[in-house]
């Protein structure tokens, strides 16, 4: 079994059932989306990506929020697809393309037919893709000039309580779900090699962490 058949495998048996559930009981505790959204700002007539889309939760939001932008979004789970697709097209947001297709090795030029985008983010899927550096380094490939990556995910919660940090990560072990607290760093590597400038914030006391990486115009 190939490594992408195998995490498709993984993901499609984490959320067969979780698929039905996924927005309502996500929203209590990853935080940060809606501002990531918010933040985003993309150019009117240009092109946005999501990576791991799940659901098409936050595809949705940011359509709504950005109605004149064209929106992309690319996750490995069949299942969690075909829920997304569902939903798009009860909200009648046709517009709103979908493809299954591996994080670390994505071409949008074959999968939509396109060349990149001006922004992509990333909304706490890192934590649960073992190549997430790959991923990184490919989203940045594909942005273009003047173009930003989000990232939201787990923090370290560096300022809430020793217990509840602990408790957290066992938890979020269950669903093989690992905060990646080498992300800024790794990032801001990452981002340097592609000619991208890393900003990084913590917010909710380290519960989360939300970097910008804005790759450098011309």
């Amino acid at each position: 079994m190939t490594d992408v058949a195998a995490s498709d495998e993984l993901m499609d048996r984490i959320y067969r059932r979780q698929r039905h559930v996924y927005d309502f009981t996500r929203k209590y505790y990853l935080l940060g989306r809606d501002r990531m959204i918010r933040r985003l700002d993309p150019p009117a007539g240009s092109r946005v990506l999501e990576i791991g889309c799940g659901t098409a939760r936050n595809l949705i939001v940011a359509a709504q929020t950005y109605p004149d932008v064209r929106f992309f979004g690319i996750d490995i789970s069949s299942e969690m697809l075909e829920t997304a697709r569902r939903v798009v097209e009860r909200e009648g947001l046709f517009d709103i393309r979908l493809a299954r297709a591996d994080a670390t090795s994505f071409d949008p030029a074959l999968l939509f037919g396109v060349p990149g985008f001006s922004r992509i983010f990333v909304s706490y899927s890192l934590s649960m893709i073992t190549g997430w550096q790959d991923v990184l380094s490919r989203a940045l490939t594909w942005l273009a000039p003047g173009g930003e990556l989000h990232v939201v995910d787990f923090g370290s919660q560096e300022g809430l309580p020793v217990w509840f940090r602990g408790s957290l990560r066992q938890w979020l072990k269950l669903f093989h779900v690992t905060p990646r607290d080498e992300l800024e760093a790794e990032l801001t590597v990452i981002g340097l090699r592609a000619g991208a400038i890393t900003v990084f914030e913590r917010p909710y006391r380290g519960y989360a962490q939300y970097a910008i990486c804005r790759r450098l115009a011309g």
